[in-house]
């Protein structure tokens, strides 16, 4: 398996102007202070044993929904998901469309990997899903491809936190495509054995192991390969930390 170069790793030299950049936002989205985030969850979790599934919902960031973290599982319970799509396009020799139950079809394999957010906490999740490589490889890439780019969805009807302009909407991310080929690199559909939550990215979201969470985008309707580096969502809120 892949051993990553520590400049592989997102840096935690971001946590602490992040939190700067959190506080200063002012769009009633029931922000919080970080200090007041309680220890018992806020904490690096030292423990290989799965976090439990009430604080994996109940404690998230989603900013679509708001950036309190109690905020996703109040605000997303009728969160729209089906009908769906995923459309792979971009770099590629012919563009893909998948309703959403066939990317479910896809054989799924449990996957007990660490979420570490930029802010100091993490855990351990039994996630569900399958290796993103399984649907690149649907399409036939082109040699002019060298990144990978994520969209969410965009509802600011039932998202409430895309109404402010806390980031720029719809969310973007990326990786390299040679991250996006690698094996750990999930496309997560389900947790504890269940279909994924509305508050922890439903119907499908990305998770990277070695990167933090931010990269690991929510709700995703179009996976675009591209010739440049994806003009993601946090590199433009504050583009020399990112």
């Amino acid at each position: 398996m892949k051993k990553f170069k520590h400049s592989e790793i997102t840096s935690q030299k971001i946590y602490n102007k992040r939190r700067s950049f959190i506080k200063s936002m002012g769009y009633g989205l029931g922000t919080i202070a970080l200090s007041s985030v309680p220890l018992i969850n806020a904490k690096a979790s030292n423990s290989n044993e799965p976090t439990s599934y009430k604080d994996i919902t109940t404690y998230n960031n989603y900013y679509e929904f708001g950036t309190g973290k109690g905020d996703p599982h109040r605000r997303a319970k009728n969160f729209t998901t089906r009908p769906w799509s995923v459309k792979i396009e971009g770099e590629v020799e012919k563009s893909l469309e998948l309703p959403i139950d066939e990317v479910l079809a896809i054989k799924s394999e449990e996957r007990i990997l660490k979420l570490r957010c930029v802010e100091g906490w993490s855990m351990v999740i039994p996630w569900l899903g399958f290796s993103l490589s399984e649907l690149l490889n649907k399409v036939q890439i082109k040699s002019t491809a060298k990144f990978v780019e994520f969209e969410t969805v965009y509802n600011p009807e039932e998202m409430i936190g895309q109404r402010y302009p806390t980031l720029n909407w719809p969310y973007i991310e990326g990786l390299r495509l040679d991250e996006a080929m690698h094996p750990l690199t999930t496309v997560v559909t389900g947790l504890y054995g269940k279909p994924l939550p509305n508050q922890n990215g439903a119907p499908l979201r990305i998770f990277i192991p070695w990167k933090y969470g931010f990269k690991s985008a929510k709700s995703i309707v179009k996976i675009r390969l591209t010739k440049n580096m994806p003009n993601t969502a946090w590199k433009n809120a504050s583009p020399r930390e990112y």
